[in-house]
């Protein structure tokens, strides 16, 4: 098992920065890659970014490239998502999981282990 904790969430402008952090605890040895997903109001939950976790290779989704930028600290578990350039539309419940796979994984069903989440609302 994996336990996953996210933090930094929080109210922000239209424009601003926020910094999200995933310690993960338990048997992290069987961590493959890392990522973060996020669900709106009303929407499915949809993928955001991921890192493989031994070499740090990075993906993206269209809609937060060159804004946001995923990484990871091997020695403390922890992945991190540093959020610039925050718009309105990327207000929503933020989380985290935990891939298991050979292949680094962009959709829901590739992630094992999920964290509770951590809202991010940005106002106008």
């Amino acid at each position: 098992q994996v336990q996953l904790v996210e933090s930094g969430g929080g109210l922000v402008q239209t424009g601003g920065s926020l910094r999200l952090s995933c310690v993960a605890s338990g048997r992290t040895v069987s961590t493959s890659f890392m990522g973060w997903f996020r669900q709106a109001p009303g929407k499915v939950r949809e993928f955001v970014a991921t890192i493989r976790w031994s070499v740090g290779s990075t993906i993206y989704a269209d809609s937060v490239k060159g804004r946001f930028s995923i990484s990871r600290d091997i020695a403390k578990n922890t992945m991190s998502l540093q959020m610039n350039s925050l718009k309105p539309e990327d207000t929503a419940v933020y989380y985290c999981a935990v891939g298991q796979g050979v292949r680094i994984g962009v959709r829901q069903n590739e992630y094992t282990y999920w964290g509770q989440g951590t809202q991010v609302t940005v106002s106008s």
